[in-house]
């Protein structure tokens, strides 16, 4: 049997809405999306998608941290964007910025809106614990 860890920012949105940020079952995390929250789990940068996008990717660092993983493992990821065509060059840059040369497989999907009012960003993504960091 697969052991399950489960890891939480213990930020009252999990409580408040019953979930946890991130599931290892077996070889693979699978991650929750990632938003601008700070460390008192308040949403910060409204309308700011630079900030947001910054502050989103220091969160999923910090699910990265937790299991000892690197954004090389990461497999698969899934990106929701409030005013996509306005902010697609940045959505690019930020990924690439990130990423590097790693190239997780990727979809990036417009809407209309995300939890928090003024939120632009959230990232979902998956990662293999057994390839290379």
């Amino acid at each position: 049997m697969a052991s399950v860890d489960i890891f939480h920012h213990d930020v009252p949105a999990e409580r408040d809405f019953g979930y946890a940020q991130a599931i290892k079952s077996g070889e693979l995390i699978h991650v929750s999306g990632q938003l601008s929250l700070d460390e008192a789990g308040e949403f910060r940068y409204a309308d700011d998608f630079t900030a947001q996008a910054r502050q989103t990717y220091a969160n999923m660092d910090k699910v990265l941290n937790h299991y000892g993983v690197t954004r090389n493992q990461v497999i698969s990821q899934t990106l929701y964007v409030v005013g996509l065509r306005q902010h697609a060059t940045s959505t690019a840059e930020g990924n690439l910025a990130y990423f590097g040369d790693h190239q997780p497989v990727s979809t990036v999907l417009g809407v209309p809106e995300l939890t928090f009012p003024g939120q632009v960003i959230e990232i979902s993504f998956i990662v293999d614990t057994k390839l290379p960091a």
